[in-house]
């Protein structure tokens, strides 16, 4: 979906794929995927560069730093891809050199927080999880009122298709997922990025 943007991942070519237990070097090695909700929302951000040249961004549970890294090439003055797992931020900081761009990485656990001076928060397939859904519908408003415009790409998940927060959500751009996609997320069809309008 984003031929622009090259990125180190775990596909079923690649031994990881099916390596289990002890075989394993990495537990749930989320950073290894590209997720669709990644992916949409990286595909919206390099189709609309204007929307993210010279803003300062914040790419929330930034697993492999595609759509971070999507607003870097767009543009963005400066970008943070940030992920509570270590071993993500070295994935991140791979994907960034293969692409030729450099960003800035954190490990803190910014969801709920105050999180800073930033224009833009992105949160590319974290609603994967009820939880997470009611952490953000807490956390979203505040940021909207200090002037964050936020933007979700998402596939569909249950989490957020049956949350009351999907009210605040506006749909800006649609689009079918790949092959591979249909087959790695139970069928999952269509991305969708949403801008958080509450």
């Amino acid at each position: 979906m984003t031929p622009e943007i090259q990125l180190h991942l775990i596909t079923p070519r690649c031994s990881l794929w099916s390596a289990k237990g002890d075989d394993a070097p990495f537990t749930d090695p989320f950073w290894a995927f590209y997720w669709p909700g990644g992916q949409v929302l990286s595909r919206f951000v390099l189709d609309r560069p204007r929307l993210f040249h010279n803003k300062k961004v914040l790419d929330v549970g930034s697993g492999c730093g595609a759509s971070a890294i999507a607003s870097k090439l767009s543009g963005a003055h400066t970008v943070c891809a940030n992920d509570t797992d270590p071993v993500a931020l070295e994935a991140i900081k791979m994907n960034c050199e293969l692409n030729g761009v450099y960003l800035d990485t954190s490990s803190d656990d910014v969801i709920g927080s105050k999180i800073g001076d930033w224009d833009v928060v992105f949160l590319g397939d974290m609603f994967y999880d009820s939880d997470f859904a009611d952490l953000f519908s807490q956390w979203l408003p505040r940021l909207s009122r200090s002037g964050v415009n936020i933007y979700v790409g998402d596939p569909g998940r249950l989490p957020l298709v049956n949350h009351p927060l999907k009210r605040n959500l506006v749909s800006l751009f649609r689009c079918p997922l790949p092959e591979n996609c249909l087959r790695e997320n139970n069928g999952m069809s269509t991305g969708t990025v949403w801008k958080y309008t509450g």
